[in-house]
């Protein structure tokens, strides 16, 4: 019998490891945290988010300047941003009529840094 892709993660037995199980289970996030968290993960995951976060770990920037550089719309840059926003990742502050924003926390900054080492290894 030929394997097939899904074939190959499985277990050559069935089993059930209550002690894991429980384990896994007392120390299970709270369904809301789960989300937040895959909010998270689910805002990096996007190219140009992802790019965003990148050059604002470089300092701050305005929309204007974040529109040039990845060479959108600054209504798309906007948008992405309010996201961003809304799940603690960057902040901004308004200096006249220019708002400018930066990475919200060194938090952010570990986990952009901590990704880029994960795929280098």
């Amino acid at each position: 019998m030929q394997e097939t892709n899904d074939m190959i993660d499985l277990c050559d037995c069935r089993c059930i490891h209550a002690k894991r199980i429980t384990v896994a289970a007392n120390d299970a996030l709270p369904e809301e945290e789960n989300q937040r968290m895959a909010q998270l993960f689910k805002a990096m995951g996007d190219g140009n988010r992802l790019k965003i976060l990148w050059a604002l770990d470089h300092g701050e920037m305005c929309v204007c300047d974040l529109a040039a550089f990845l060479q959108v719309s600054e209504s798309a840059v906007s948008h992405q941003l309010r996201m961003l926003r809304q799940l603690q990742l960057v902040r901004n502050r308004r200096e006249g009529p220019i708002l400018y924003y930066r990475l919200a926390d060194q938090h952010v900054r570990t986990l952009i840094q901590t990704a880029l080492e994960h795929t280098r290894e």
